[in-house]
Formats: C-alpha cells, structure tokens, sequence
C-alpha cells in the first residue's frame, strides 16, 4: 500500500531542505575563512623566518644547526600552504555547487593539518635536542589549530583536533625526551600540558556548536521572513512583517472585517501610447513609490498591483479597530501627494480611490505549489465598483456609506452623492464623495 504524506509535511520538508542548503552554505563559508586564516599564517610564519634569518643568522644556528634544518621548515610550510590552497579550492566548488564535504574528508584534513607542528617539533629535537624544542614555541603552535578549528562550527571535528594535537605532543614528548629517575615528574608534566590542549580542543568546540545555533536561528529566522514577504508581497512594511511573524498567519481563511481600498490612474493607458516603456514604467514606479510609503504609515498593505492600480487592505492580515480611519485618511493624503506629484512633472497623473468597509474571509488562497495571501467577499467586489464609479462623476475619492458610517464626525466634509446605480447590483446603494 502507497502512503503520501501530507500537503503540511512536503511543505515542511521543502523548507527544512531549504534551510539546510543555506545552513551548509554557511558552514562554507565559515571553512573558507578558517583557511584563509591558516594560509595567512603560513606566510607570516615564513616571512618571519626569513626576517630572522637576514637579521641574526647566528639564530638559525643556534635553533636549527645550520640552513639545512630551516630549509627543511620552508619545505613543510611551503607544502602546508599549497594545500591549504587545495582545500580552498575545494570548498568554493562545493559552494557553487550547494554541496558539503564529506565527512572523513574533513577529519582528514584535520589530521594533517594539525600534523604540521608535530613533524616540525620532531625536526627541531633532532637539531635542538628534546628538552629545549619541548620548551620552545612549536609546541605553541599547537593552540592556533584549535582555536582557529572553531569556525569548523562542529563540535566533534574540534574535539577530533584538539584529541590529534594532544596525542602527538604526548606520543613526541615520551618518545623524545624521557622521564629521568623514576620518570614520573616528567610524564606528569607532558600529560598535563596535553590534557590541556585537549580541553581547549573540547571548549573550542562548544564555541563552534554554538555559533552553528546561532546561525540556524538567524537562517531559520531569516525563511521565516523571506515565507512572509512572499506572501504579502514586496511592499509590506518591516514593521508588518516584523508583526507578522510575531503573531503567526493562519492557512485557513477566516472572517474579517476590512476596510478595502481600490486604488486606480486615470488616462495612464492614453499618455502610456506617446512614451517609451521605460518612462511609462519609471513613471508608475515612482508614483507607486510615494503610494505605497503612505500606506505603510498608516498600517495598510498592497495586497496585489493591478497593472496601472492595487488592491490595499486595512484590518487585515493584522486586525485593527480603526481601519476605515486610517483608509480614508491614507486616500486624503494620497491625493495630496498626487497633486505634489504632479507639479513637478510633465506627465500629471490623476488617481480614482473607492473605499469600502464591511466583511471578508481572508487567508491563503491558491494550489499546494503556490498561494496567496487575499481576501474574498462581496466587500471587495463593491470596492472595486466603487473606484469605477470616480469615471462617472469626475471624482476622485469615494466611499460607501459603510465607510461614513464607521467615521461618524470625523467625516463631516462628506459629499452624498445620492442613490447611485452600481454595476452588477439590483438596489442602488449610497455614495460619497471626499476630497
């Protein structure tokens, strides 16, 4: 028997695969840093050899018993940083390619990398002599693995790193430079100092856990804002969106009451014939611009553009007591920017608004694939006859009587126009004129 999930767990899914791909696109990236870091320090590790060598020559000397021993150096830091440019390399490919590493490969690179400072030390105990290189710096060294292991953002290949430099310093130290006497004075001592290393290796790692949450957080944060902007589209306000994802949108419609705002250019089509499609669409932009800044001041979003107009909803996705206020003051204000507008234009636009209040279903409308968030009801069909009626009487703001109702006092300037015939409607039904 076939089962298939369910339209909630795909869609789950999707997006956990899509977090995931960014998650590891970001540990990526992190890599990438660590190894320029690496490569970075292999060069001023040689550049300071190299200074050291042309001041005092006598330190070469004295630290590696001739040039023969620096030389050597060279070679193994030379090879470090040639492979460190591999693994460079290496991770941009997987980035490009939204694929990561495998994971022995990393623990691999680990093990070499952090062999680096162990075949060093073994070089400088044969020149130096056991006691002296375990008391010099390359053991040091040891240190800049671990920490720089942290931006690994994975526990375990930290822990894995601190565990290789803390067993081949021990394993160095008691081949090299036995303990005299009863031998415990100095095993302690070479113990202890690894145990050490290990430990940091362990907290590096719980560093690098921890930024890894935080960057899930910041990601998963972040898919959450990119699902709420494109279900409200592009022009929702931070703010909104920032509410938004406070409170939660609900998939299922439910009833809302809503002040819905049609907004319409008059004549665009007819200047539209005599210019350019740049300066038609420079033109509608900029005045969408100004538009759609005054809704977001005053709560509202464009729930859809229509060609040369939108759909702008107040009370919805978030609801507000004050709605049809702050619709009609959003048209107010638009005819003024309008008129602002056009002063300084050679291509004045006129603007025709219907405002409409009363009840919806609002929610997320289409296919499993792709939805929608809108809002569907008799409130917004009116709306929509009511922006067409500005035609017929020259006007540029109309509401219904919906609307003047739920203003009262605050809507004095209010001009009846009558009973007025609308298309698609039996009864005629009263308007008024603003502005």
């Amino acid at each position: 028997m076939v089962s298939f999930a369910s339209r909630k767990a795909r869609q789950h899914a999707v997006v956990s695969e899509d977090f995931e791909r960014e998650l590891t696109r970001e540990v990526l990236r992190t890599e990438l840093v660590r190894v320029r870091a690496l490569i970075t320090t292999g060069c001023v590790i040689v550049v300071f050899l190299t200074a050291i060598y042309l001041v005092d020559s006598s330190v070469v000397q004295r630290v590696w018993r001739g040039t023969e021993g620096l030389a050597e150096v060279y070679g193994l830091l030379t090879g470090f940083i040639l492979f460190e440019v591999w693994v460079h390399s290496q991770i941009r490919r997987n980035l490009k390619l939204d694929r990561d590493l495998p994971v022995f490969r990393r623990h691999i690179g680990a093990l070499i990398e952090t062999s680096l400072p162990t075949v060093i030390l073994i070089l400088q105990i044969r020149s130096m002599g056991a006691s002296q290189a375990l008391g010099f710096v390359v053991p040091l060294i040891y240190f800049i693995f671990v920490i720089l292991s942290t931006l690994r953002l994975d526990f375990w290949l930290s822990t894995f790193t601190g565990f290789v430099a803390a067993g081949e310093l021990l394993t160095v130290a008691l081949i090299f430079d036995p303990a005299s006497g009863s031998g415990e004075p100095q095993i302690y001592f070479h113990a202890v100092r690894s145990t050490i290393i290990l430990i940091c290796g362990v907290l590096a790692g719980a560093v690098g856990a921890q930024l890894r949450r935080q960057f899930a957080a910041s990601i998963a944060a972040a898919t959450a804002r990119d699902r709420v902007t494109n279900l409200f589209g592009q022009h929702v306000s931070p703010q909104v969106v920032e509410r938004l994802m406070a409170a939660g949108t609900s998939a299922a419609g439910d009833l809302r009451r809503v002040a819905v705002m049609f907004v319409d250019f008059r004549g665009f089509t007819a200047g539209a014939q005599s210019r350019t499609p740049q300066e038609v669409v420079d033109r509608l932009d900029g005045a969408f611009a100004v538009l759609v800044d005054i809704l977001d001041r005053e709560g509202g979003i464009v729930n859809k553009f229509l060609g040369d107009g939108f759909l702008a909803l107040f009370g919805a996705p978030l609801e507000t007591s004050d709605a049809a206020h702050r619709a009609v003051a959003a048209g107010r204000e638009m005819l003024t920017a309008m008129e602002r507008i056009n002063a300084q234009t050679s291509w004045p636009l006129k603007i025709g608004i219907g405002i409409h209040f009363g009840e919806v279903v609002a929610g997320n409308i289409g296919s499993p694939r792709r939805k929608e968030y809108t809002v569907i009801g008799d409130t917004v069909n009116f709306a929509s006859r009511l922006e067409a009626l500005n035609k017929e009487f020259g006007s540029q703001l109309l509401i219904s009587a919906a609307v003047r109702e739920a203003l009262g006092k605050d809507c004095d300037d209010a001009v009846s126009l009558g009973e007025v015939e609308v298309r698609g409607y039996e009864q005629k039904v009263a308007v008024f004129q603003l502005g």
